[in-house]
C-alpha cells in the first residue's frame, strides 16, 4: 500500500487453459487488497492485460508484469520473502513478524500454481499457511494481505480511475470517476 515499503505478489507458474482465470484472480486480489504490483510467470500475457485494463478503469496505483523466470527475482530480492503454502506455519503465528519485517523493507509474497519447487521453500524467509487444508491460492492471498495490513487496505484511495463503484445496500452503482459522489 502507498506510504509503506513495496508489496509485490509473485504468481509462480501459469498453465495456459487451466490457470487463466486463477492467475487473473491472484493479480486482481493483489491489486484490490493492498499490493503494489504483481509479477506473473510464464504465458500469462492475457491475465496481465486484463489486470492492466481493470486498473485503467477502476484506478491505481498498481502495476503488473510478465516474466519468463522467477529464479532471478528470488535470488536478487532485497527484502523479505513470504511463500504462501498450506504446509507453512500458521498465518496467525507469523503475521506480526512479517509485518515487522515489512516495516523495514519490501515484501515479496509468492503464490504458487501446481507443484512449487523446493527452492522456493528454501528462499522464503517465511512459509506461511492460511490453513493447512487444500484451498485456493486466491483465498490464501486475500487472507494473508488482510492480516498483513490489519484491514487498512480496505480504505485504500484509488487514483486515475475512469469508473468508481458507489457502495450501497442493494443494486449496483458505477459512475464515471469525475461524477462520483458519496
Amino acid at each position: 500500500m502507498q506510504g509503506e515499503h513495496e508489496v509485490v505478489v509473485l504468481r509462480l507458474g501459469h498453465r495456459p487453459g487451466r490457470d487463466d482465470r486463477m492467475t487473473t484472480h491472484v493479480a486482481l486480489t493483489a491489486r484490490a487488497l493492498g499490493a503494489d504490483r504483481a509479477i506473473l510467470v510464464g504465458d500469462a500475457g492475457q491475465s496481465a492485460e486484463t489486470v492492466a485494463d481493470i486498473t485503467a478503469r477502476f484506478g491505481g496505483p498498481f502495476d503488473v508484469e510478465v516474466r519468463e523466470s522467477y529464479r532471478p527475482l528470488l535470488r536478487d530480492w532485497e527484502g523479505t520473502i513470504v511463500h504462501l503454502t498450506m504446509y507453512g506455519e500458521r498465518v496467525e503465528d507469523a503475521a506480526a513478524d512479517v509485518r515487522e519485517a515489512h516495516a523495514e523493507g519490501p515484501l515479496l509474497v509468492v503464490v504458487g500454481a501446481g507443484k512449487v519447487p523446493f527452492e522456493v521453500y528454501e528462499a522464503a524467509d517465511w512459509n506461511v499457511g492460511v490453513t493447512n487444508q487444500p484451498h485456493s491460492e486466491v483465498a490464501a492471498l486475500a487472507v494473508f494481505l488482510d492480516r498483513l495490513f490489519d484491514g487498512r487496505e480496505l480504505d485504500r484511495e484509488w487514483t486515475d480511475a475512469e469508473r468508481r463503484v458507489i457502495p450501497q445496500a442493494t443494486g449496483k452503482r458505477v459512475e464515471a470517476a469525475d461524477d462520483a459522489s458519496e
